[in-house]
């Protein structure tokens, strides 16, 4: 199976699949993928445990989440990338920008005091702005893999600050989702991630 990424000047794939080089060197791209599960449930657990009122969703926590939950698996864990990368019809940042789009997020999150005013402010309101910053997060791509699940945790971590559980995305199908985050990096549209976000906030 070849990387189901378009990616320039990259070498961390094992050639002519979509397993990326790896400590343990599994060639197997179920069992890496098993194993990449695996990480993130017991970083659920380890990041939930560790939640308190003096948490800051700034950069650092951000890239600490992907580090953290992978740094056994790859070298390349909590680390940017410096390449460009697309998927399909999708356009992510140039990787000769990601660092400074993502300070400029983050930035942006930090006026808006990391989002953790939101508990007694209406559902609305919340899924708008959590929609608006994980379409922003998604167009970013920042890491060589896993962006998705990563942007998931943080996200839910969020929301469980704010009173939430985490984001149900149960009732959303695949296809539904990938659309959903194709229009957040094709046309800067939430409205779709925004809706599912929406539906997906529970107390």
């Amino acid at each position: 199976m070849v990387s189901k990424y378009k990616v320039q000047s990259s070498n961390i794939y094992i050639e002519k699949t979509d397993v990326p080089k790896n400590k343990l060197n599994i060639v197997d791209s179920l069992q890496i993928h098993e194993l990449e599960k695996e990480l993130l449930t017991e970083a659920y657990e380890i990041f939930y445990d560790e939640l308190n009122e003096n948490t800051i969703f700034d950069e650092t926590y951000f890239k600490e989440l992907h580090r953290r939950t992978f740094e056994a698996l790859y070298d390349w864990a909590g680390v940017y990338r410096d390449y460009n990368m697309a998927k399909g019809e999708s356009r992510f940042c140039q990787g000769l920008y990601v660092k400074s789009s993502s300070k400029k997020i983050f930035e942006e999150l930090e006026k808006e005091n990391y989002l953790k005013d939101y508990e007694n402010k209406s559902k609305e309101e919340f899924a708008k702005k959590l929609a608006y910053y994980k379409c922003e997060i998604n167009a970013l791509h920042p890491f060589y893999e896993l962006n998705g699940r990563i942007t998931r945790l943080f996200f839910d971590m969020i929301a469980l600050f704010n009173g939430y559980k985490y984001i149900d995305y149960s009732t959303v199908t695949p296809k539904e989702y990938i659309d959903a985050a194709i229009e957040c990096v094709q046309f800067a549209d939430s409205d779709s991630m925004e809706t599912i976000i929406l539906n997906g906030l529970k107390k």
